[in-house]
């Protein structure tokens, strides 16, 4: 599997964004190295609040709240997927796949060891950041899941047929559409910051791909996978919040599905973000650093009771 890493001069003086890089290196089945990128902030031996991105964004979409949620006294961990960010992009759009998706995220987060978790994760975050949850639930202590969701291959929205069937064929991932869905006033430095790993769209193919990956299509080879996942989700007893935002396309609807089957998502104070799009993150960055730590200082009080 042939291999692209992103030039380090492209992350220098990003907007808003000065965060040390630390990688780790996990080993592909076929017995290629890939290195994962992810940010890390504050206590080493505190419990981890998980930052996990989407398509095509990477760490840089929590620049604005990681500082806030360190406050919580919190280990903040952003990590970029394989294919985006810092981490590598294996060249090929062959070379991307589900389950490798979740090998790859599997053995980082074995690496990285980490332990009580509360996970935040949104978009393709969400979906491989949903399946370490089911096959690690040791490994985390809670979870908020922000317009996202789990696909079983149920059928596709009109929306995703579109989305699906562009990307099917694209040569080059179409940014205008990107720059469109932030609708958050963007600075065009802020912009740029998110095109930064992107040389060029020989370093695409793992952002292309995506679309194609995302098991709504009953015969997709990730439905089985993601079947499997949500069974084990159902038996997922601790605290699990959604947050979602009311403007948002993509996940629509996926929310209720996980408060009804989820256990631990009963009788949490869900909440829907009025004014916030597709990447929540950019559109409500205050709202959501202050719902996360109220969370995390809840369960934090609920265990001592215990």
């Amino acid at each position: 599997m042939k291999i692209l890493r992103t030039p380090d001069e492209r992350f220098r003086n990003l907007p808003g964004y000065d965060f040390e890089p630390h990688y780790t290196e996990i080993v592909d089945e076929d017995g290629t190295p890939v290195r994962i990128h992810h940010v890390d902030v504050g206590p080493k031996d505190a419990a981890p609040i998980l930052l996990m991105h989407g398509n095509p964004s990477w760490a840089y979409l929590y620049r604005k709240m990681i500082p806030g949620l360190a406050e919580t006294g919190r280990r903040v961990i952003a990590v970029d997927l394989v294919g985006c960010g810092r981490s590598d992009k294996p060249a090929s759009r062959d070379d991307y796949t589900l389950a490798r998706h979740y090998d790859w995220m599997s053995k980082w987060l074995a690496a990285l060891d980490l332990r009580d978790i509360t996970l935040f994760c949104q978009d393709w975050g969400g979906t491989i950041g949903l399946y370490l949850v089911s096959a690690f639930p040791e490994r985390f202590e809670s979870v908020i899941a922000s317009n996202t969701g789990l696909p079983l291959g149920e059928g596709e929205s009109e929306f995703m047929k579109m989305w699906v069937g562009m990307m099917r064929e694209a040569t080059n991932f179409p940014w205008e559409m990107f720059k469109q869905g932030m609708s958050a006033q963007l600075s065009p430095a802020e912009i740029d910051a998110y095109l930064a790993p992107f040389p060029s769209p020989d370093y695409e193919a793992g952002i292309i791909k995506f679309p194609v990956l995302i098991a709504v299509q009953p015969d997709n080879p990730g439905a089985p996978i993601n079947r499997a996942a949500w069974e084990r989700l159902k038996t997922f007893d601790k605290p699990f919040l959604t947050i979602f935002g009311a403007l948002d396309p993509v996940s629509k609807g996926w929310e209720k599905r996980a408060q009804a089957e989820i256990p631990g998502a009963r009788g949490q104070d869900h909440s829907v973000v009025d004014h916030a799009h597709h990447f929540i993150q950019e559109d409500a960055p205050d709202i959501l650093v202050q719902m996360i730590s109220a969370f995390v200082a809840k369960n934090a009080s609920l265990r001592k009771g215990n």
